[in-house]
């Protein structure tokens, strides 16, 4: 019998040996991901756990809150409220401090983005002297600690009248985000194909024209992915408004949640209620670009 005739043969059975050799390689990657998988899920229910438990606190009462633990809130559905959000938009403060937590957030976010893309392009595209010096510079600068800086922007913005204003925290957010994202930028834009940008080139294009109908589109990904990471660091600061913004009337959340500790006193649920209001925004930003945050992120990483 020939070997064809041999392979014809095994194939032609029915449930033959040829199924179990598959069916072993299959039962060893289960086996092998298993621990994977527990440990991702674990980690899953350490990051989910607290959050749904602060979104059942919320709307609890104050009495049920400290007579049992929030997972009975689920076998009495009926004993949640609303109350507690009402109480908080009507007393708390906390719509001026969302409408200022957005104005600081979204400009130091579109600051970030643009000036970072423009940066990036000419460390990539561009041909002129002290290039890699500056490049170099910005990657030492990522290891500068924020804290490092408040005393003495501080006493700057003292001299400058922008100590306690909305727009001094929002050129300190842009400053200090900078390094990070003209970085990441700068590696998705390496994997480029300069080839394009010499045919558009010769077509006549100019480099606002190449950076705006290329570069821009292909780098769709990272913008996204920075954007998503500038928008989180800004809208969950604290210690950076706190400083500057501390004593002022307008607010970001995170400064209005602090201040309202006190006020609240022991009244966990409408601190709880609080908190997620400050957490809805960020989610739909994540939810919504999602998709782009692990092609960004991995952005220069294969080359």
């Amino acid at each position: 019998m020939t070997a064809t005739a041999m392979t014809t043969t095994a194939e032609s059975l029915p449930g033959s040996a040829r199924p179990r050799a598959r069916r072993r390689p299959r039962a060893v990657r289960l086996l092998t991901r298993a621990p994977v998988n527990a440990v991702l899920a674990a980690v899953a229910l350490l990051w989910l756990v607290p959050s749904f438990g602060l979104l059942v606190t919320s709307f609890r009462p104050t009495k049920d809150y400290f007579a049992s633990g929030w997972w009975r809130a689920l076998l009495h559905p009926a004993t949640l409220t609303v109350s507690n959000y009402r109480h908080v938009l009507q007393t708390g403060g906390i719509k001026d401090a969302l409408f200022t937590t957005a104005l600081i957030t979204v400009p130091a976010t579109v600051l970030v983005v643009v000036v970072a893309s423009l940066a990036a392009y000419a460390l990539v595209f561009l041909r002129w002297p002290g290039r890699d010096a500056v490049f170099v510079a910005l990657v030492a600068l990522m290891v500068v600690p924020l804290q490092m800086a408040l005393i003495p922007v501080a006493t700057l913005y003292g001299h400058l009248g922008l100590f306690g204003t909305v727009a001094g925290v929002v050129l300190f957010h842009t400053a200090f985000g900078l390094p990070f994202a003209i970085f990441l930028m700068r590696n998705f834009y390496t994997g480029i194909p300069k080839d394009l940008l010499e045919a558009a080139r010769i077509d006549g294009a100019g480099d606002l024209m190449m950076f705006l109908r290329i570069v821009l589109p292909l780098g769709r990904p990272a913008l996204a992915s920075l954007g998503i990471f500038q928008f989180l660091w800004v809208w969950n600061d604290l210690l950076v408004s706190l400083v500057f913004l501390g004593g002022a009337r307008h607010v970001p959340i995170t400064v209005a949640i602090f201040s309202q500790l006190r006020q609240f006193g022991p009244n966990i649920d409408l601190i709880s209620s609080a908190s997620f209001l400050s957490m809805i925004v960020p989610l739909i930003i994540f939810f919504s670009f999602q998709r782009y945050f692990v092609r960004g992120v991995l952005a220069g990483a294969v080359k």
